[in-house]
């Protein structure tokens, strides 16, 4: 069966939509920064910034690079009395205090401060080919990440209208029990409402056979019809994750919760234009860096950030001070099919 769809896949042809070469200074009229101390609704320990520190070009490649809030507005009101305003930024999401904290010394401001980029009012796609050619970061904790969300949530909040990770990884190293730079993973997040979501269906990972993804610059990729996705390192034979997207509501069965996908469109949630998303996340409150005893904070404490913070004299000496730490995008690559 893979080997079938693999054959229909590749011999579909594919036109060019959009190309970023990264030769220039970063278009922001194409890429939209996130600017937030959300914490991607994991309680992550970053906050995003549109700041030329987090987020530059550099002789054609694109770095997504986190950095210290310490190093900004002081360790003393990151700590304690001190508060951050991201209202006169720009803020883009409220969530979660999103844009505005404060430190009372149990509660810290996000110690990290990154980057996420985003094309959600410029370039999105439905059905076609993106191929992105990046070199991975390292540094303990750190959450390279390189997804698709949809552009219209058509059948609701998420992850109803879905959610497509083409790359997801870990900058620790390669003796991390649960994956560092060496292994990424892709994953679909679909269901018919928060607490029904079917990504442990859909969800997969790769390990290098030899070398590691920070080590060098490999193309993720993601092939997708009306009827599959297929995701994929450096080649579409060499496969990550391929998920049949017909009728996914009986594919969770999800038993007796209403179906919110209609029967007229058998692919939903995945047959609605998607943008585009690159970022680095730190660390968080949900389960990809799992709570087994590994990682310096809890997932039950009120205190993580600061536990982590408490921690940095494990994790700080494995950050690289050069561009090695960063998420570096060599380009982006979107098609459509002719």
């Amino acid at each position: 069966m893979l080997t079938l769809l693999l054959q229909v896949v590749s011999a579909v042809n594919y036109c060019p939509t959009f190309t970023d070469d990264f030769n220039d200074i970063l278009d922001t009229k194409v890429w939209q920064h996130d600017i937030t101390l959300s914490g991607g609704g994991n309680w992550e320990f970053e906050y995003y910034t549109n700041n030329r520190t987090n987020s530059y070009t550099e002789n054609g490649i694109l770095y997504i690079n986190p950095t210290y809030t310490a190093d900004r507005i002081g360790l003393g009101p990151m700590l304690n009395g001190g508060s951050l305003d991201l209202w006169n930024d720009g803020c883009t999401n409220n969530a979660f205090y999103g844009c505005s904290r404060q430190s009372n010394g149990a509660n810290i401001i996000n110690p990290i401060q990154s980057a996420l980029i985003r094309t959600k009012n410029t370039v999105s796609m439905k059905y076609g080919k993106l191929e992105v050619r990046a070199r991975l970061p390292k540094g303990d904790w750190k959450w390279p990440a390189i997804w698709l969300m949809p552009r219209d949530n058509k059948y609701g909040t998420w992850p109803v209208s879905g959610e497509i990770d083409i790359m997801e990884a870990r900058g620790n190293g390669v003796n991390y029990p649960h994956g560092g730079y060496n292994q990424m993973g892709s994953t679909l997040h679909w269901g018919p409402d928060y607490f029904h979501n079917g990504y442990k269906l859909t969800h997969q990972t790769y390990t290098l056979p030899n070398g590691t993804f920070a080590d060098d610059f490999h193309v993720f990729g993601l092939q997708w019809n009306s009827t599959n996705i297929v995701t994929y390192v450096d080649d579409p034979s060499n496969v990550v994750l391929s998920v049949d997207t017909k009728n996914m509501f009986q594919k969770g069965n999800f038993g007796n919760v209403a179906n919110p996908w209609p029967a007229t469109h058998p692919s939903a949630p995945f047959d609605q234009e998607f943008y585009l998303i690159m970022n680095v996340a730190v660390g968080g409150m949900s389960d990809f860096f799992p709570a087994d005893g590994t990682r310096p904070w809890s997932a039950t404490t009120q205190t993580a950030s600061l536990d982590f913070w408490n921690a940095r004299g494990q994790w700080m000496p494995t950050w690289p001070t050069d561009n090695t730490g960063a998420l570096a995008i060599d380009w982006v690559k979107v098609y459509k099919q002719c």
